[in-house]
């Protein structure tokens, strides 16, 4: 008796192509083949759901077939002596992946190499979920466990700066033991699709704001001035001043320096207060009620 229907068959073949074995793509090779077995019901012959029930014998040759054709000639020739399915198996996985220390170092530097991975400001979100999942396909592949939890906490922390928002929301809010990684990377895509429209608002506000300026600027002048051309434009330099400060009536104007009427601080006769004594004012106020802006110096 066999836990291989051999009416699943249908003549041993579907039509399917075998993916072919190279020194690189074990991990990609061992999945598709194992789906080639499974689609053309073999693949108890290699993991038998029973192992005490016996593999019939014509199902483990066509099995081995199966394998045959999917392997290059070098590999097939260094199993040639394995007389069933599933040694032939056990021996290209132990060709590829090597002996279990090997395996073992191997496991090892994938997760190192797992942990290692953060993604840049520049880089796309599912570029960088590809690259994750295959280093956790390969550590898989090789036989150790490895639970979605700790993908999906890995993912959240190798997010850059601009990812911070939802990343902090997820890991206080979020149910990261039971969350799945597909259910991770939705989130932070749409998150990262509304962060790119705002940008886009932002960045062609900023170029109207430009223009605008621009604008203002070549019709009303420069509009931002450096201390000096300040100075200059309201007469501070201890220059001679303008006809108009001159000729106004100064009867009301308040001395900042002495508290006396009649003139302007910097006009002042008297000796200047110190720091301790003089009040900082930047405005005075003139008989129309025009306000003048003085410039306050600290020495």
């Amino acid at each position: 008796m066999s836990n291989v229907d051999v009416n699943k068959l249908k003549g041993g073949s579907f039509g399917l192509s075998y993916p072919m074995l190279d020194r690189t793509n074990y991990t990609s090779w061992s999945l598709k083949m194992k789906v080639v077995m499974q689609a053309q019901g073999v693949w108890g012959t290699v993991e038998p759901i029973d192992p005490k029930v016996a593999v019939e014998d014509k199902i483990d040759k066509i099995a081995l077939a199966m394998i045959y054709q999917g392997i290059p000639e070098d590999v097939l020739l260094s199993i040639a002596e394995k007389k069933t399915a599933k040694a032939a198996w056990d021996a290209i996985k132990t060709l590829r992946q090597g002996a279990d220390q090997v395996k073992a170092a191997r496991i090892q530097t994938l997760k190192t190499e797992f942990e290692a991975l953060s993604m840049k400001e520049s880089d796309q979100l599912e570029d960088f979920y590809m690259k994750l999942n295959g280093h956790v396909t390969n550590i898989r592949a090789l036989g150790e466990e490895v639970k979605e939890s700790y993908v999906v906490k890995k993912l959240l922390r190798a997010m850059p700066t601009k990812f911070l928002q939802i990343t902090s929301t997820m890991e206080q809010f979020g149910n990261l033991d039971i969350m799945s990684v597909e259910d991770a990377v939705g989130a932070l895509k749409a998150y990262d699709e509304r962060i790119k429209g705002k940008n886009e608002v932002s960045e062609g506000k900023l170029l109207l704001t430009e223009e605008e300026w621009r604008k203002r600027e070549n019709n009303e002048g420069k509009l931002l001035l450096t201390r000096e051309e300040w100075l200059k434009r309201s007469n501070r330099t201890g220059e001679s001043q303008t006809p108009s400060i001159k000729s106004r009536d100064k009867s009301r104007v308040r001395c900042f320096n002495c508290s006396g009427y009649g003139h302007f601080a910097f006009e002042c006769k008297k000796p200047k207060r110190n720091r301790e004594q003089k009040q900082e004012s930047n405005l005075t106020q003139m008989e129309d009620d025009e306000p003048a802006l003085l410039l306050a110096k600290c020495e």
